[in-house]
Order: structure tokens, then sequence, then C-alpha cells
């Protein structure tokens, strides 16, 4: 019963129903509560103009919804009749089930009238506090709406079924226990509430008052009211209008607008709509049943997943914890292993010291011996024991030289863990559940028409099947090292082409890719085969598979620009990034684009403008060199910086070899690298110049120069191995 409270209460005083009225709408309200929220309107909206223009036929005249602004979801506490200027603006206050109250636009009367015989203001409206459906009263007031008398027996009945003592029915807040019951009023006061509200004078002094036991008893005995008509206040309904679906009396169906309409009898339709009543209500008992077993199920299944999270809690930690286990007792294993290697090389090396402390005794002892037999002045004495003190102290040297004086172990520990398989498999570790819900994507397929290499970089492309229907989130490509060693990765993301800079020239590549989502990795492709060029400037169409490319030896040239990516900020690029100048005083540094680590490699700069006798510096570098300072002062380049009249080679800011002979305007400089043999050489106009600048060149090295003062270079690239350079190589 205590569910069915909240359908018993006004929507605007958020008490219990006090004569109920039906609007329109099929919504209710207390009959004095309609009253508190009557707004008066102009006389051009009134029924009485709209029926004497024609345009009025109902007895309820409903407003324009954008012409009435009377609760807005959003406004400050105030609603407004926005359709004219006339029509004052109204404060409002909220019920205590947050409807919108207005109160009335007028005092209210002084006389002690029941709500519904009070007189109305002229052209009230009232608007629905639950729907916002606003309508005009006729000359009928609130008497036009029907009472509901069947709310008023259910509220009673469900006031007579609660145990709870009867409680004041005017107290504002917490609701004081009732002391009287007005018998003509039917409404229970405390102390506070009747001296104030119903003082005995006047006419209140007529009313008799009981106590609220009484009163509840004199309620549950008092006999039903009947029904009367809205039209004809002294004729009871007896009949039912189907067309208008509302309880009608014989007189509407005589002179009133029902005359003409279908009727049946009130009793039969009471039958009927209970019937049909009682139909909808078993089918909603059975939604209502249905939904009171999902909600057990629910509920069973929080306490469910509560005892399941815990056990499986419970069995992870007991699982991380078992490898966690294995872990240490294969931890004491491995360090049981190193504690024996470590006693092994104690005891050789204990061993080896007491041996040769033992030797160095035995040495010691004898050349002491030795001295003093030089000591003795007999000679025949002593040319009786010489030639054996002489062999045993050959004996002994010889036993020194025999690898005793090198050390039987070394202290390193020639022990190396490899625990990178059992980190990838932690990474791995997950639930085969979760990889079970959501396969993995499917195997990549590289595009073999779009692979290709050029120079020491390599371009490969790649695809998901055709019937793919799991998406890949990215992709992972491998190359190997170029000796064919382990697979490295070298680009994880989401495109599906790649171009792999910096390799090695003449070097054969092994390429894979697989594809990744949440739930895991694909399978690899096809290995693809790539053969890197010997530095010759052509393109090699990637065999497929691992059928391997069969490429000519051909001439050790490369062609490359510079790279404004990786250049200084002041550096200034023409001609197809092939020639550089810098207007900055201080040094700044470009590089090339390609990297060399294999071959002999050679190229050349033309001095396009040079004034001031300025000194760049020429030759090579790694990635990572400083770009602020001149060519060679860290030790990540290798160079030559010449003015107009000599030069110096420079490497980790120490400067050597100054050579006499420098550069003006059109000299050429010449680069050649010889990976092979090491080395790092420098030409002026086809001079060598001074001897060969650096050797032991080994890593990935590419070309640089360094400019300031408005020097202004051109690259040359493309170039084969100067004729007397190639001779002497080969002579060598």
């Amino acid at each position: 019963m205590e569910e069915m409270e909240e359908e018993l209460k006004c929507p605007v005083c958020g008490s219990f129903y006090r004569e109920p009225i039906i609007l329109p709408c099929s919504h209710n309200i207390c009959q004095a509560c309609a009253r508190n929220i009557l707004v008066q309107t102009p006389d051009s909206e009134s029924p009485q103009s709209r029926r004497a223009s024609g345009s009025g036929v109902s007895d309820y005249d409903y407003l324009d919804l954008d012409k009435m602004s009377l609760y807005s979801e959003a406004d400050s506490g105030y609603g407004s009749y926005g359709g004219f200027a006339s029509a004052p603006t109204t404060p409002c206050q909220k019920s205590p089930n947050g409807v919108r109250v207005f109160p009335p636009a007028m005092p209210p009367p002084t006389t002690h009238l029941s709500p519904a015989l009070a007189p109305v203001p002229r052209n009230s409206c009232i608007t629905c506090p639950q729907c916002h459906r606003s309508l005009i009263l006729d000359d009928r007031g609130l008497r036009g709406f029907p009472k509901n008398r069947v709310l008023e027996g259910v509220i009673d009945r469900y006031q007579q079924s609660k145990a709870a003592a009867l409680k004041c029915q005017l107290c504002e807040k917490a609701p004081k226990e009732a002391t009287v019951m007005c018998e003509q009023c039917d409404v229970f006061y405390c102390d506070p509430c009747r001296l104030r509200c119903h003082p005995p004078r006047g006419p209140l002094a007529k009313h008799r008052l009981v106590p609220p036991a009484q009163g509840r008893v004199s309620r549950r005995l008092s006999p039903r009211k009947v029904s009367t008509c809205t039209d004809h206040e002294l004729e009871n309904h007896s009949m039912y209008c189907v067309q208008c679906k509302m309880p009608v009396c014989y007189q509407c169906l005589e002179e009133g607008k029902h005359s003409s309409h279908e009727v049946k009898a009130l009793g039969a339709m009471w039958k009927l709509h209970k019937s049909q009543l009682s139909q909808a209500l078993n089918g909603l008992s059975d939604r209502a049943k249905e939904a009171k077993e999902f909600l057990v199920q629910l509920r069973n299944m929080v306490q469910q997943i509560q005892e399941n999270s815990v056990e499986f809690e419970a069995c992870l930690v007991a699982q991380c914890d078992a490898l966690i286990d294995a872990l240490n007792r294969r931890k004491a294993q491995l360090l049981a292993r190193v504690n024996k290697e470590h006693e092994h090389k104690l005891k050789v090396v204990r061993d080896q010291i007491s041996h040769c402390t033992v030797k160095l005794r035995q040495t010691t002892g004898l050349m002491e011996y030795c001295l003093e037999v030089i000591k003795e002045n007999d000679p025949s004495g002593f040319l009786q024991i010489s030639d054996a003190l002489i062999r045993r102290v050959h004996l002994t040297e010889d036993q020194w030289g025999k690898g005793t004086l090198t050390p039987r172990m070394t202290t390193d520990f020639d022990l190396s863990l490899d625990n990178s398989p059992l980190l990838q498999s932690i990474h791995q570790l997950d639930f085969v559940q979760m990889k079970a819900s959501s396969p993995v994507p499917a195997t990549p397929i590289l595009q073999l028409e779009e692979c290709c290499t050029h120079n020491n970089s390599a371009t490969l492309s790649w695809k998901q099947p055709p019937l793919s229907v799991v998406p890949a989130e990215g992709y992972i490509l491998e190359l190997d090292d170029g000796s064919g060693g382990q697979f490295r990765e070298v680009y994880v993301g989401k495109e599906t082409m790649c171009t792999v800079d910096g390799l090695h020239f003449n070097s054969m590549y092994n390429a894979r890719i697989k594809a990744f989502n949440k739930t895991g990795v694909s399978q690899y492709s096809k290995t693809l085969v790539l053969q890197t060029s010997e530095g010759c400037n052509f393109e090699t169409q990637s065999a497929p598979y691992s059928q391997l490319v069969d490429i000519k030896k051909l001439l050790a040239v490369a062609w490359f620009a510079f790279d404004p990516g990786s250049a200084h900020s002041d550096i200034i690029f023409s001609n197809d990034n092939l020639t550089v100048t810098c207007s900055s005083y201080d040094d700044r540094v470009v590089l090339g684009k390609t990297g060399f680590s294999k071959g002999v490699h050679y190229w050349e700069l033309t001095v396009d403008r040079y004034d001031n006798h300025p000194d760049p510096a020429f030759g090579v570098a790694h990635m990572d060199v400083m770009k602020d300072v001149m060519l060679g002062k860290d030790n990540k380049a290798w160079a030559m910086y010449v003015d107009n009249n000599r030069s110096w080679f420079m490497h980790n800011n120490s400067h050597t070899n100054r050579t006499e002979g420098g550069i003006t305007k059109g000299a050429t400089i010449g680069v050649l690298l010889d990976l092979n043999r090491k080395t790092l050489t420098f030409f002026i106009n086809d001079e060598q110049q001074g001897p060969i600048a650096f050797e032991n060149m080994e890593g990935l090295f590419f070309p640089a120069v360094s400019l300031n003062r408005n020097v202004q270079v051109t690259l040359h690239t493309g170039l084969p191995v100067p004729d007397f350079y190639s001779s002497r190589a080969s002579i060598a």
C-alpha cells in the first residue's frame, strides 16, 4: 500500500488529495490547489469573446502553448502570461514535490465558503501542473470539472489502513499530532492550527469538533457521496456517453450536447470498464511479477559477481605466486651455478698461488745458495759444483717460462643470462578467455610490386587480406641486421607503408610484418629479402619471399642531397637541396641525406661564393653531431677546415696536419670515404690535400659541411672514385 502513496498526493501541495477534481487532461488536483494556481487572462481570450466571434466550440478553451509560458524548465521562479503586455507578471513558489504554484491573481475572499462555491475570477485560466496543458475556464469555473469520488474513497481507505496516529493537516513543516476534527470542514487540527485557522467565533462557532479517533470512525461510516452532473448540479449521473467517454444525466441527453450521442447504461459500462481494467491489470501484474523476479536475479548476480571476484582474485594470486616461486627456484639454481663457478675460479687461482709460492721459495733458495757459492775463493771446489748449479739455474728458469706466470683463470664470469624470452612471455601473459572472445587480426600481405630499395634505403608496403573481418590496430615491421642476425623492430604504427633509411650498402636484409590489436598479434608474413645497392643510383625490385636477388657488381657511386630536416635553422637551401649557404657569423652544420657504413664513396663540393676569407669545413659526421659549431669541434665529426691559404684536419677539437694551399671562389673540394680501408681523404682541385686525414673509420657516416659568413657551396654526387686512388688501392 505504501508504494501507492505517490498516486494519492496532489502534485501542487504534496499532500493527499482533498476534494480532487479531474482536469480534461485526465490529471487530478485538489480543488483548493486548483483555485491557487488560477491566472486571469485578457478579455480577448475569454470563452465569451471566442464564442461571440464563432471561434470557440468547446466547453474548455486551450491556450496556445507558445503564448502561455507558465512553467519553464529554466525560469528563475517567476511565471508570466507572456502573450499580452497588460498581463502582470505573477511570482510563483514551488510545492513540496517540485511543481510551481501560482498564488491567486486577487486576494482570496473573506467568506468561509468551500472552494467549489467561492467565486472564481472572471476570465481565469488554469494550467495542469503535470502535463502543463493550459485551458480557460467558462462561467461554471471550477464547478465545471467533475469530482474524483473514486480517488477520495481510495484515499480514505488508505488513511484508515495506516496505524500511525492522525496528524494535523494544516501544519506547514513537520505535522503535529491532531487533537480535534471538524465534522463540517472534514479537517484534522492540532491545537495551534485550530486556534489559528478554526477560531470558535462567527460561522465556525457552529461547527462540531470531535476527537480524531471519533472523526476517523465518522469518516468511515459517512455515506458515500453521489456524483452529480457538472452541467446540472441537481441531477445524478445515470447514463454513459460513449462518444465523449463521460457519465451524463438524463437532462444532458434531452437538452444538452449529448442528445445525439450514443449512450449506455451507467451500471453496464461500470462493470465493462471494471472488467477491462482488471484484464489490463492482469497483463501489468505479469510484467510487475517478471520485473520483481528480474530484480531478484540481478541482486543474486551482484552477490555471485562478488563471490566469483574473490575466488578469481585468489586463483590469480595463487597462479602468480606459483610463477614467482618457480622464478625464485630458478634464481636459486642459477645463483648456485654462479657460486660454483666462483668457487672453481677461486680454487684454481689459490692452487696457482700455492704452486707459485712454493716454486718462488725454491727459486729464491737456489738464488741465495748460488750467490753464496760465488763468494767462495776456492777455484777447484767451485768448479766441482758450478756445472751442476748452472744446469739447475737454467732448468729453473725454463720452468718459469712455460706459462707459469700466466693466470690459469680469468676474472670474468663466462655466463650470460638470456632473459628476453621470459620477459616477452611475461608481457604476453593474459587471460585466455579474453583472447578467445576477440580474435587476432589476419596475417598481413606484403605488396611486392610496391616494395623496393634505393641506395641504402628500403621501402616496404603491405595490406590486410581482402576477406579479413577482424580490424588491425597497427603493424610491426621487423628487419634483421643485414648479416643474418636477429630481427629487430623498425616500425610500429597504423600506416601500411614504411621507408627504412640508414641501412648498409651491398647488404641482404630479411623483412617481415605482423598485425596486432587489443587481443594479440597475428602470425608473421612471409619473409621478404631485400638487397641494398653497392652505392649506385638504381632501384632493385625486391625478390619474392625467400628468393635471393642476383645483383651485378656496379660502380660504387651514390646519389643524395642535403637534408633540410636535420640541418641548423640558419642554413638556406636551393637547387633541389644541392646548394646551401649561411649568412650567420657563427658556423652552422648541414648533413647529407644518405649515410654510409660500407664501401668506397666519393663526392665533391664547388665553392660558389667566398668573400673575406672565412674557413668552411668539409667532411663526415654522425647524425647526432652538434649543429651550431664548426664541423670537427666535437667527437661526432671528422673534417677539414680551410681558408684562402692553408687547411687543417680536425676531430674532437684537435687540429692536426696543417697543409699549405687554400680555396677561392670556384674551387672544388673532394671527400673520399673508404670504409673498406677505414680511411677519410680530402682533395682540393683534384689534388690530395695533405696525407690521409683520418683512419680507423667505423660506423655510419653522413656527408657534412659547416658554413658561415655567406659561403655558398653546391654538392655533386654520383661521382666515381678518382683514377689515381683506384690504381693505388689496387696496388695496395
